[in-house]
C-alpha cells in the first residue's frame, strides 16, 4: 500500500521525518489558534481495522463483542479530550489499482492456505504474525461506528484521495490513517495509526516537509517521486530501469543507506536536477522510457492532486490523453484553507511551496486515462463453460471480487466480475400492513445532513437509468447506511476477497459458491427494472403505500428463496429471524451440515446474550478445530449477505438483528461446536438454563421444519454413512447446489427450478407484481 520503499525509507535513513506528538496537546493548540472550532481527524478506516482488532483470538471468527467494546473505548478517548472524528472507508476499487489489489488477494490465499496447515498441525491458533482479519471485520465496523454516533462516510472512489481532499478544505487537525500516500498529498498532517498509544494520546507525525527537505525536492515534486518509485496506480517495474540509471549516475551514494534507500535519493536528485533547468515535462518525457504508459504516468500523477492544486510538471495537455472517466469528487464544499503544522519545522526555515500553476495557460491540470485499459471491465464470464464468476468476501475491505476458481481447490483466482447473473426474482406478497421505513432509510440510524459531494460526477455509463434511484443508493453508500448496492446500480461491479476457508477441505464448499444465489437474486432486483416479477425498486425504497413493509419482508425471503418458511421465521421473531433465515439457508444449500452443526450455531446465539464481555475475554479452549474455523467464517460471511439484501429490499429488518456483536461469538461458538462433537446434552449446551432450552428447541424446530419443506432433513452425523460427503463433493463434480442437478437455483434456470430438491408453486404466483 503506497508509495514503493517509502515507509522503509522514512523508518531507517530518515527518522527525524518522524515526530512525536500529542493529539491532546495538538487539540488545545488548534482550539486556541480557532475559537469555537472544533479540532477533527479524519480516519482511514481501512488502515486502522489491524489496530482497532485488539482481541487476542482471531482464527474463530471474530470476537466481536469485545471488538465493539474496543471501538467504543477508541471513540471514547478521543472525544474526552474534544476531538471529533470522521471515518473514511473505501467504497470501491479504482480499476487502475485492481492489479495491485488482485495481487494482495492472491497473497492473502497463500497466507490462509499457511494458517489451516498450522492448525492442522498445531490443533491451536498461529501467532499474532500469521494473524489474518476476522471475515467483514470492514462491513460492520462501519454500522459499529455509526451505532456509536460517529460521522462515518463510504467513498465513491479510492478513500484516501477523500481523505486527503476532506482533511485539506475542513483544515482538519490531521489524517490519521497507515499509508504512505499521505505523505506524497499537499494536505493536512499526517499522524500513524500503528504507533498511537491510547492511553496518553501520543502518536507520530511523518512531516513531508521535512521529508522534502531531506530530498531536495518541492511538495509539488513528490507526486512524480511517488510514480517514478512504483505505487498502487505504476506498476513497481515499469521504470524500474531508469530508477538504476539515477543510481548509477548518482554521485552522494551514502554508505549507511541501503540500496533502496540511495535509489530514492537518486530519483529525488534527478527530479531535482530536471526542475533547476526548467525544462518540465519536454525533458522528463525524453528521459522515461513512457511508451505506451505514458496515459497511466500522467494519470498517476494527477491522483495526487487535490482539488484546486495543480502541478508544474504539467505544462500541456499531453496528447492521445484524455480525462478521468471516473472525475475526482470532493466530498465536501466550501472556501479552500491553509492547514496546521503543528511544530514540524521552524516556520522560519519551513520549505516553500511551488505554484502548482500552469505558467502559460493557467488551466486545470489534467487528469488522465488510457482509452484502453480505463474502459470498464467487461462482464467475467469463464469463455469455456460460459459461467459466471463466483465472489468471496473481503475481510480487509468487506467487498466483492469476482473469483474463478481452480476445479480442484476452493481457493479462487481474483479476477474483476460484472454482475453474475440476471435471473428473474420471484416474489411473494402478503397484504399485512406494517409501514416502516416509507423511504429507503433504515430506520435506526440517525440521518445525517444532506452531504455536498462537490462537483457532479459525469456523466458515465451506468447499469440503471433512473437518476431518482440512483441519487438515493449514492447517498446511502456515502453515509455507510448500505452495502455494495450502489457498487452494483452504477457499475454492476461488486469486489471481495479473501476468507478462512480451506482449500484442502473437499467436504465444505466454498463459501462465494454458497452465496452466489442470493447474490444473483440481488442482482435480478436492482438491475430488472421490476420486470420478470421483480418489485420495482421505486416501491421497495420510496413507497409509503400500506403493506409496502410486508413487501419488503417478502422480498428478502425470495432473494433467499425461502418465501414457503416466512410463517416459521415469524414465530421465532425477533432478534433471531435474520439469524433462522441464514441458518435455514445454509442448511438448504450445504448437506454436509449436520444437526450437531445446528445445535452448536443455535447454542451459542442463546448463551451469548447473557454473556458480559469479559466472560468471552475469558474463555478458553481445548483446541481448535479446522472445520468449525470454517463454519465460523460461512456464518459471518452470511451476515454480510443479510446486509447486502437488507439493503437492496428497502430495510424490511432491523440492521441490528444481524449485527455480529448480537448473533456471533467466534470462541462461544467453537466451544459449543466442540461440545457438540462430542455428543454433549442439548442441557450441556445452553448451560443448564431453562429459559434457553425452552427458546432453543423453538429455534432448532423452526429451522428443522423449513429444512423438511425443502427436502432437506437434518440428520445427526452420527447417522451418516461413512465417507458421506453431501452432494457437494469435490467442485468439479457435483460441488454445488447451484450447478449440479440438485441444483434449486442453478445457473440459467428460473429462480423457482421444479427439478429434483424443490417444491412446487403455481406457475402465477410469481405475477402478482
Amino acid at each position: 500500500m503506497g508509495v514503493r520503499g517509502l515507509q522503509g525509507f522514512v523508518g531507517s535513513s530518515c527518522p527525524h521525518i518522524c515526530t512525536v506528538v500529542n493529539f491532546k496537546d495538538l487539540a488545545e493548540q488548534h482550539r486556541s489558534r480557532h475559537p469555537g472550532g472544533t479540532p477533527t481527524i479524519v480516519v482511514d478506516a481501512m488502515c486502522c481495522l489491524r489496530y482497532w482488532y485488539t482481541p487476542d483470538s482471531w482464527i474463530c471468527g471474530g470476537q466481536w463483542r469485545e471488538y465493539f467494546s474496543a471501538l467504543r473505548e477508541f471513540v471514547k478517548t478521543f472525544t474526552a479530550v474534544g476531538i471529533k472524528l470522521i471515518f473514511f472507508f473505501d467504497g470501491m476499487v479504482e480499476q487502475n489499482k485492481r492489479d495491485e489489489w488482485v495481487k494482495r488477494r492472491l497473497k492473502n490465499n497463500r497466507e490462509i492456505a499457511r494458517i489451516f496447515h498450522y492448525i492442522k498441525s498445531n490443533k491451536e491458533q498461529p501467532g499474532r504474525n500469521m494473524f489474518f482479519i476476522p471475515s467483514g471485520l470492514a462491513v460492520f465496523t462501519r454500522f459499529a461506528l455509526k451505532t456509536l454516533g460517529q460521522e462515518t462516510r463510504c467513498s465513491l472512489q479510492e478513500a484516501d484521495y477523500e481523505v486527503a481532499s476532506y482533511g485539506l478544505q475542513n483544515d482538519c487537525l490531521g489524517i490519521l490513517g497507515e499509508d504512505t500516500d499521505y505523505l506524497i498529498y499537499d494536505t493536512c498532517p499526517y499522524f500513524s495509526i500503528s504507533e498511537l498509544c491510547l492511553d496518553s494520546l501520543d502518536t507520530v507525525m511523518l512531516c513531508r516537509e521535512k521529508l522534502c527537505q531531506s530530498l531536495g525536492l518541492g511538495l509539488s515534486d513528490l507526486p512524480l517521486l511517488a510514480c517514478l518509485l512504483g505505487n498502487d496506480v505504476i506498476p513497481e517495474g515499469m521504470f524500474e530501469s531508469f530508477r538504476y540509471k539515477c543510481l548509477s549516475s548518482y554521485t552522494s551514494v551514502r554508505e549507511n543507506f541501503d540500496k533502496k534507500g540511495n535509489i530514492i535519493l537518486a530519483v529525488a536528485d534527478h527530479i531535482a536536477k530536471v526542475r533547476r533547468l526548467h525544462q518540465g515535462e519536454k525533458k522528463l518525457e525524453e528521459i522515461l522510457p513512457l511508451g505506451t504508459n505514458k496515459a497511466l504516468f500522467y494519470k498517476g500523477v494527477a491522483s495526487y492532486l487535490l482539488p484546486g492544486q495543480r502541478s508544474p510538471w504539467f505544462f500541456q495537455k499531453p496528447e492521445g490523453v484524455i480525462t478521468l472517466d471516473k472525475p475526482v469528487v470532493s466530498m465536501i464544499s466550501g472556501p479552500e484553507s491553509h492547514w496546521e503544522v503543528p511544530m514540524c519545522t521552524d516556520p522560519e526555515s519551513k520549505q516553500e511551496v511551488p505554484m502548482c500553476t500552469d505558467p502559460e495557460s493557467g488551466r486545470d491540470v489534467p487528469v488522465c486515462t488510457d482509452p484502453e485499459s480505463g474502459q470498464d471491465v467487461p462482464m467475467c464470464t469463464d469463455p469455456e463453460s460460459g459461467r459466471d464468476v463466483p465472489v468471496c468476501t473481503d475481510p480487509e475491505s468487506g467487498q466483492e471480487i469476482s473469483l474463478s476458481s481452480d476445479p480442484e481447490f476452493k481457493q479462487e483466482v481474483p479476477m474483476c466480475m460484472r454482475s453474475e447473473s440476471k435471473q428473474k426474482l420471484p416474489v411473494g406478497t402478503n397484504p399485512e400492513f406494517n409501514p416502516e421505513a416509507p423511504m429507503f432509510t433504515n430506520p435506526e440510524i440517525k440521518q445525517e445532513d444532506t452531504i455536498n459531494t462537490g462537483p457532479e460526477m459525469k456523466q458515465q455509463v451506468t447499469m440503471v437509468s433512473d437518476p431518482e434511484i440512483l441519487q438515493v443508493a449514492r447517498a446511502h453508500h456515502v453515509q455507510a447506511e448500505s452495502y455494495l448496492v450502489y457498487n452494483i446500480l452504477s457499475s454492476g461491479e461488486v469486489e471481495c476477497s479473501n476468507s478462512l476457508e480451506d482449500e484442502l477441505d473437499q467436504a465444505l464448499p466454498s463459501q462465494a459458491f454458497v452465496y452466489r444465489p442470493v447474490r444473483q437474486r440481488v442482482y435480478s432486483l436492482l438491475l430488472g427494472g421490476g420486470g420478470g416479477g421483480t418489485p420495482s425498486l421505486k416501491l421497495l425504497w420510496l413507497s409509503q403505500e400500506p403493506g409496502v413493509q410486508a413487501r419488503r419482508l417478502d422480498t428478502l425471503l425470495a432473494c433467499f428463496d425461502l418465501s414457503s418458511s416466512r410463517e416459521e421465521l415469524q414465530a421465532v421473531g425477533s432478534p433471531f429471524e435474520a439469524l433462522c433465515c441464514l441458518l435455514i439457508y445454509l442448511f438448504v444449500q450445504v448437506d454436509t451440515l449436520c444437526l450437531e452443526d445446528l445445535h452448536a450455531f443455535i447454542a451459542q446465539a442463546l448463551c451469548l446474550q447473557g454473556k458480559p464481555t469479559v466472560q468471552l475475554v475469558d474463555l478458553e479452549l481445548d483446541h481448535v478445530d479446522p472445520r468449525a474455523v470454517q463454519l465460523g467464517s460461512l456464518l459471518v460471511r452470511g451476515l454480510t449477505t443479510l446486509v447486502l439484501v437488507n439493503s437492496a429490499c428497502g430495510f424490511p429488518w432491523k440492521t441490528a438483528d444481524f449485527m455480529p456483536w448480537n448473533l456471533f461469538d467466534g470462541k462461544l461458538f467453537h466451544q459449543k461446536y466442540l461440545q457438540s462433537e462430542k455428543g454433549c446434552t442439548v442441557e450441556v449446551l445452553v448451560e443448564q438454563n431453562r429459559s434457553r432450552l425452552t427458546k432453543f428447541q423453538a429455534l432448532k424446530s423452526a429451522v428443522c421444519r423449513a429444512c423438511v419443506k425443502e427436502n432437506r432433513p437434518i440428520s445427526s452425523r452420527r447417522h451418516w454413512r461413512p465417507h458421506h460427503s453431501g452432494r457437494w463433493g469435490r467442485q468439479e463434480s457435483s460441488s454445488h447446489r447451484t450447478s449440479s442437478g440438485h441444483s434449486r437455483s442453478g445457473q440459467g434456470q428460473h429462480w423457482r427450478d421444479q427439478g429434483p430438491g424443490s417444491r412446487q408453486y403455481e406457475p402465477d404466483q410469481w405475477r402478482k407484481y
